[in-house]
């Protein structure tokens, strides 16, 4: 069995008398994403500077891509590449060579080197611009460029901190594509986002960080049906099959004069395979599922009365 690219147990992390980090477990598979959501403050942040080793915890262990956080900080730098919040991009020097540039502090050799920002030109769509100052991209190429920069060194882990912040939805899809791209060559990644949309969209698994603590933690699909709301609406074609079946199918609720029945509902297939089996004689006109999107889930599962 292939150990986990990422597991922590136990992190803690206060600054002054603040608690930002109050016991933090992960584990996170090789080649998969971990979205960790949470309101400004929650500690996101944190998380990705302490498993990068910017920062030590104040308690807890983890491990990233096999190496001890604290015994093999060498190793685990030389394994993960980080790209923050905001750009690490020079602005006085072209795109070319902020990656000629990292590519020399990885120690490359100028044969390899090169050969290397030429692929991640091409990779992230940078060819045209490749020889122009950084100071002309637009904030999408800026962020293409932080994250080729932060694959000079092949990483087999990534933290992608908030990476799309600030894009328009077009540059934000871009970003996406590379990063489903590096996932399906085997990199693990671990992001921070406030878009709930990015987190859905991305992510094998969701954790939801609030008051120091993971809250939550599955997939987009179970969050979802942690949380009420959710329902099956059926449509008849005469009030007479709507009342006979509201007789059959449990507590459900009439749409008004819209010949339709609402019936809770979590969105698992079996149990509606089992409804519609119920069913089954009704002369059923149209039927649809709705289940909470991610923003129910974050509002529903984080404090958003402490101001964080």
């Amino acid at each position: 069995m292939t150990a986990p690219a990422i597991t922590a147990s136990g992190l803690r992390r206060s600054f002054g008398d603040h608690v930002v980090l109050d016991g933090i477990d992960l584990d996170v598979p090789r080649g998969s994403v971990l979205a960790l959501l949470g309101a400004n403050g929650a500690g996101k942040t944190t998380v990705v500077r302490i498993l990068s080793t910017l920062i030590r915890a104040d308690a807890g262990t983890a491990r990233i891509a096999g190496h001890d956080l604290d015994t093999e900080p060498g190793a685990v730098r030389a394994a993960i590449g980080v790209t923050g919040q905001f750009s690490a991009v020079d602005d006085l020097l072209t795109g070319r060579e902020n990656l000629v540039l990292m590519a020399d502090l990885h120690h490359l050799g100028r044969a390899a080197g090169r050969v290397r920002v030429a692929e991640l030109l091409e990779r992230l769509d940078l060819v045209d611009a490749a020889d122009r100052p950084a100071s002309t991209y637009s904030g999408g190429m800026r962020r293409r460029l932080d994250l080729a920069m932060t694959l000079v060194g092949t990483p087999q882990v990534i933290f992608l901190d908030e990476p799309t912040t600030g894009l328009d939805p077009r540059s934000r899809r871009a970003v996406w594509d590379v990063v489903r791209e590096l996932v399906a060559d085997g990199v693990t990644i671990l992001l921070t986002t406030q878009y709930l949309e990015e987190a859905d969209e991305l992510a094998d698994r969701i954790a939801v960080l609030d008051g120091g603590r993971i809250v939550a933690e599955g997939t987009s699909d179970e969050l979802k049906r942690r949380i009420p709301g959710g329902h099956v609406l059926l449509r008849f074609t005469d009030a007479h099959h709507l009342d006979a079946a509201a007789r059959v199918v449990g507590p459900s609720t009439r749409e008004g004069d819209a010949l339709a029945l609402r019936i809770p509902h979590d969105g698992d297939v079996r149990s509606l395979r089992a409804l519609l089996d119920r069913l089954d004689g009704y002369d059923v006109d149209a039927l649809s599922t709705h289940t909470p999107d991610l923003d129910d889930v974050f509002l529903a599962l984080t404090d958003r009365k402490a101001g964080r």
